[in-house]
């Protein structure tokens, strides 16, 4: 008999998992027949994973055996799907968090060394002609000292410009890194003494073993085989101990009833007196009630 509230629960577990392994699926593939394929497979590995333990659990050993296998690898698979799209998801969010910052690092660095390089060039030109003694063309010296100063200022105004630039873009980068970085994960990562990689690939993994576990075991309480108890009638000594014992002896063998008085009373909710001499009847089969 379904089990209706953990039916409603499992099937929204289940229908979250069959979403994630459809966008998993989508970003595995190339062309749209391999996506269509991929998510085919993500399909039948998540539904099998989840209906396999409810469906072989009244099977023969072997078959339980061979289900305990398939559902290994089928968990194993869709774990792997989900983790897939955990980390596509961080990646597309951290793109969203940095969208904002038109200029990011794909501003290209202006080189600075060149730059200097050329001003030392032209300081020591100017202070070989300053040393220069001026014996005649005065004038021409006079021009060459102050056209190299001229150069030497220049040179230097382009290498503070470079600089600010420069120094610009690594506040850009600093804060694109800071965005594109999830902050939970940082922190994290920091109390833990690991990268933040590290930590997204465990956060990740752990919740896809969770979900894929509570969705498994809920469809195992979803679909879990419930006795129901046969309306009172009107001569209660007419009717057959036997039923009863039937129903308590499988009812336990389920692990829904425990073998006590109480439990008994509870299930059947007949008297004390005859959940005794059924208890005894289920204990001891064959005595009489």
């Amino acid at each position: 008999m379904i089990q209706r509230p953990a039916m409603a629960l499992a099937v929204v577990a289940t229908s979250t998992t069959l979403c994630m392994s459809v966008l998993a699926g989508w970003q595995r593939g190339g062309t749209l027949p391999e996506r269509a394929v991929w998510i085919a497979i993500s399909i039948v590995l998540v539904v099998s994973a989840h209906l396999l333990p409810a469906l072989v659990r009244h099977a023969s050993v072997i078959v339980q055996a061979t289900g305990a296998v398939l559902w290994g690898a089928c968990m194993t698979a869709a774990c792997t799907g989900h983790l897939l799209f955990f980390l596509f998801a961080q990646q597309h969010a951290a793109e969203v968090r940095a969208s904002g910052l038109v200029d990011g690092p794909g501003v290209s660095v202006r080189a600075l060394a060149p730059v200097m390089e050329e001003r030392a060039n032209v300081a020591h030109e100017l202070a070989q002609a300053r040393a220069q003694r001026c014996s005649r063309n005065c004038g021409s010296l006079e021009v060459r000292r102050v056209t190299l100063a001229a150069k030497l200022d220049a040179l230097e105004a382009k290498a503070g410009d470079i600089r600010q630039q420069n120094a610009g873009h690594d506040r850009i980068t600093t804060r694109h890194d800071a965005l594109i970085a999830d902050p939970v994960t940082t922190r994290l990562a920091a109390l833990s003494g690991t990268t933040p990689a590290r930590v997204d690939l465990l956060l990740s993994l752990g919740f896809a073993i969770v979900l894929e576990g509570v969705a498994c075991l809920l469809w195992v309480l979803a679909l879990r085989p419930s006795l129901t108890v046969p309306a009172p009638v009107a001569n209660p000594d007419a009717q057959t101990g036997q039923d009863d014992v039937t129903w308590l002896a499988q009812a336990i063998a389920d692990g829904e009833l425990r073998p006590t008085v109480v439990g008994i009373r509870n299930y059947l909710g007949c008297s004390q007196a005859r959940a005794i001499a059924l208890r005894r009847q289920v204990v001891t089969p064959g005595s009489a009630s």
